[in-house]
């Protein structure tokens, strides 16, 4: 069986990563990576596959570049970005989402050119008959969950090797700012100041994740957040979220999916606002932007950046104070909290033929 990943953003192949994980163990599974990280070219975009996924130790000869793809054919390709890259062929193609947050972005019609999908939960299942994409028993929706996220939930993670990597101090608590990458975001808005007033009480460790493919490139944060750190605020390098999100007391971040992984923690959020953003996620074609279900119901919304501190530190006093809200959400949005991975594999060894002894054996 000849499988295919292809994206274009670091987080398109974390939320592949624990399926890869799997698969690249079975000997009768050819496993390959494309797509690459892109920019804008002349005539569309140019892919910088080692970019993409050797960070991740992927060796080379599992990558392929896009031009190489067009003499290429595979049984399965899993995607988690609507617009595909494909192969000159492809039997099936499955659809694995990188994320899902109340803009619901995933739900439009440019994401409908798969055979099948592995839909986060309940909500997005709705989300999707909602919009017409699919009818209430369409068999093409599949019950597996957000692989990426298993690691917060089963026991894989060690909260103090991410203390000991950035030498933190493991006294005080450990605050995530995770922004999202649309334009008009807090970190744009009022996120240098919600910075510096966390920073200015000398209460917390301060980790700043940034969004790994931003849609505004006229400002380098990488470069901007530099004057802030120190050994208690990080701008961390790590591609992969979930380990931070792990170790985080409390989440900081606007419209990113992260608020929702966070949710099985059941852990303290503050939104911070990003009306403009709102706006023209209200405003696009198609909008599935949602509000009103879950929304930012996990925690609490700061509107602007003045009181901050006090927001924080009120809610790790009461980190039980969304908890209701935070429980209801994550029965709502996710299939199989902790083993979604593990669902993936159950239905690809039932599903596809070639190798599903070892796909079985390998999901149990």
């Amino acid at each position: 069986m000849r499988v295919l990943f292809s994206g274009y953003a670091h987080v398109h192949f974390v939320c592949f990563r624990p399926l890869y994980e799997r698969l690249v163990a079975l000997p009768d599974v050819e496993l390959f990576v494309s797509g690459g990280l892109r920019e804008k070219a002349p005539d569309g975009y140019a892919y910088d596959v080692q970019a993409m996924y050797a960070p991740f130790g992927i060796p080379q000869s599992r990558m392929l570049t896009v031009e190489e793809l067009a003499n290429e054919d595979f049984d399965v390709l899993f995607a988690a970005n609507s617009k595909l890259i494909l192969p000159r062929r492809v039997d099936t193609r499955i659809q694995i989402f990188h994320g899902i947050s109340f803009r619901n972005r995933a739900v439009r019609p440019a994401n409908m050119a798969c055979d099948h999908y592995f839909m986060a939960g309940p909500y997005m299942h709705r989300r999707f008959v909602e919009a017409g994409l699919f009818q209430e028993n369409d068999a093409r929706a599949l019950p597996i969950g957000f692989m990426k996220t298993d690691r917060l939930v089963n026991g894989d993670l060690d909260r103090q090797a991410v203390l000991d990597r950035y030498g933190l101090d493991r006294t005080r608590p450990i605050i995530l700012y995770a922004p999202t990458g649309q334009k008009h975001n807090s970190l744009e808005r009022t996120g240098e100041q919600v910075i510096r007033e966390l920073k200015s009480t000398g209460l917390y460790n301060l980790l700043i994740k940034l969004h790994d493919h931003p849609r505004n490139r006229q400002i380098d944060w990488r470069d901007r957040l530099r004057k802030f750190e120190d050994d208690q605020c990080k701008v961390v390098q790590e591609l992969d979220v979930v380990p931070l999100l792990f170790s985080a007391d409390l989440l900081m971040s606007d419209a990113s999916s992260v608020t929702n992984e966070f949710a099985l923690l059941d852990r303290p959020m503050i939104y911070l606002d990003v009306p403009e953003l709102m706006e023209r996620a209200r405003a696009v074609k198609d909008s599935m932007l949602d509000l009103e279900r879950w929304g930012r119901r996990g925690g609490i919304v700061a509107r602007d950046g003045d009181d901050i501190v006090a927001l924080v530190e009120s809610s790790l006093c009461n980190p039980m104070a969304h908890s209701d809200e935070r429980r209801a959400m994550v029965r709502d949005l996710f299939y199989n909290p902790g083993e979604a991975t593990s669902a993936a594999m159950t239905w690809l060894g039932r599903q596809i033929g070639v190798g599903a002894e070892r796909l079985l054996g390998a999901a149990r």
